[in-house]
């Protein structure tokens, strides 16, 4: 009996072949199976992602959101109440970006006041969205400056594959349980004391 360790190509002596066993990288397509975006985070990119936002105006929307610290969750609001909740919601841009895993999410990023002000973690965020929509880049929180570092991925990065869902769907999927339509909402009982 020989120590030898067969070859790949060869097959054993009980009918192995083992190329025809190896799993190739589109095994998904190859037995039919396809992932269904059921959830999408509502969050700003980990620092150690390269991440591209979507260039499309159609895959972005401003409007109003309500953050509770409470429970770290960002939560939609529908317009006939916001003048009902003035000074709890705030202005922001929600972008549809991805990371080199092909995991979609939401980047929630706060727009410029009444006022005409915005601080310098919004205004470095926007800067990253912006440089984003044409290459792969990563956003680092810089506590000395008060901002965002932003740095460019200096290959050539395949380009992003977006989802195959409408901006619509993706919004309806990230907010499924946090889109505030009612002034009794859960969330706003509680904001007022009242549970």
């Amino acid at each position: 009996m020989s120590n030898e360790i067969p070859k790949a190509s060869d097959t054993s002596s009980n009918g192995f072949d083992l190329n025809r066993l190896r799993m190739s990288q589109a095994f998904d397509e190859e037995i039919g199976v396809k992932k269904l975006l059921v959830s999408v985070p509502v969050r700003k990119p980990d620092r150690q992602w390269f991440v591209r936002v979507n260039p499309d105006p159609g895959w972005r929307l401003e409007t109003a959101v309500l953050e509770m610290k409470d429970d770290g969750r960002t939560y939609l609001v529908d317009a006939p109440l916001w003048p009902l909740l003035a000074g709890e919601v705030v202005r922001k841009v929600l972008l549809t970006a991805t990371n080199r895993q092909g995991s979609f999410f939401v980047w929630p990023i706060r727009l410029m006041g009444t006022d005409g002000r915005l601080d310098e973690w919004s205004r470095s965020q926007l800067e990253a969205a912006h440089v984003a929509m044409k290459s792969w880049v990563r956003v680092s929180a810089n506590m000395a400056a008060g901002a965002y570092d932003v740095y460019t991925a200096t290959a050539e990065l395949s380009a992003p594959v977006w989802p195959e869902q409408t901006f619509d769907e993706l919004i309806q999927i990230a907010f499924k349980d946090r889109f505030i339509d009612t002034f009794d909402h859960p969330v706003l009982r509680r904001l007022r004391g009242e549970i």
